[in-house]
């Protein structure tokens, strides 16, 4: 896919919702498709990776997560949610949809979970 081929933001894209656009470190440029797919309860860290993985996506970045504050807070429970980074071998980084803060929890905390996809844009 490339640019000119992205709907607006909020617009349906890859069976999810386009939120905006994110640069991986190797520096390939990625659109963030939102899944509408939410557990039924909250997860531990290990759960939502895998939940994530059965939906063919993953949990968002750090990065992916305040852009999802920015661009679709309103889709999101005002609560804790995982992101795919770890912090050490027992924490791992959460984005709150309360007021955007990132923090660190026990990988053994029960948290909510959101699945996104990254579509590689070509120029």
């Amino acid at each position: 896919m490339n640019f000119n081929d992205l709907p607006a933001i909020g617009q349906p894209l890859d069976a999810g919702t386009f939120v905006g656009l994110t640069t991986k470190p190797d520096g390939t440029h990625h659109a963030v498709v939102l899944l509408a797919d939410k557990p039924e309860k909250r997860l531990t860290w290990k759960a939502s990776l895998a939940w994530a993985k059965k939906l063919k996506a993953e949990l968002p970045t750090r990065p992916v997560a305040a852009l999802l504050f920015a661009n679709a807070k309103a889709q999101f429970e005002s609560d804790w949610h995982w992101t795919s980074e770890a912090y050490d071998s027992s924490y791992a980084w959460l984005q709150l949809f309360g007021d955007g803060g990132q923090g660190s929890h026990g990988k053994s905390f029960e948290a909510r979970a959101r699945a996104v996809r990254l579509i590689q844009l070509t120029l």
